[in-house]
């Protein structure tokens, strides 16, 4: 049944998850069914949130056409000013490769500028342009409002109590990857 299942799903780019989910079904006992092997994953759960949390989000930064990655981009770079393209990564718990993906657009559309760094000239520093300024200040009531609107269904103290664990899980040493 778990390999018919996984099969299935690693076609629409699941592999991973999957995996995780069969080897807890596989520690809980054979007979245990998918679906509880599934609910029991934490990794799984993660990533059904965050894809949920981000759907959310989107429709609130959509009249600003920004998604919520890059809103997320440009918000730490207002906060933190220019920074290397690797400890903007680093920050915001990415791999280079992830990053450059979702930072092309926002430089092709002019929010960003990419330049070498004058500090180390093997590295590119980004930083925020006046008008990614200005597309952040437009998006940041959606922001705001989807903000508002989960707290509203989660409530102020569980909203902050799932910020703070996830930022325990994004800075915690799970081992090696």
């Amino acid at each position: 049944m778990f390999a018919v299942f996984r099969e299935n799903a690693i076609s629409v780019g699941e592999p991973i998850v999957l995996d995780a989910v069969a080897e807890t079904a596989n520690q809980l006992g054979s007979e245990m069914d998918f679906d509880r092997a599934a609910s029991a994953c934490n990794c799984l759960a993660a990533r059904q949130a965050a894809w949920r949390i981000t759907q959310f989000y989107d429709r609130f930064l959509a009249p600003a056409a920004l998604r919520t990655t890059q809103y997320s981009i440009l918000a730490w770079l207002s906060h933190t000013g220019p920074m290397s393209i690797h400890a903007l990564a680093q920050a915001m718990v990415m791999d280079r490769t992830t990053l450059g993906r979702n930072i092309l657009p926002l430089e092709r559309e002019g929010l960003i500028a990419i330049v070498q760094s004058a500090k180390d000239r093997r590295s590119k520093e980004v930083s925020l342009t006046p008008a990614g300024r200005e597309r952040m200040k437009l998006a940041h009531d959606g922001w705001r409002e989807a903000q508002r609107q989960f707290e509203k269904a989660f409530g102020t103290e569980r909203s902050s109590d799932l910020r703070a664990i996830l930022r325990d899980v994004a800075t915690a040493d799970l081992g090696e990857a």
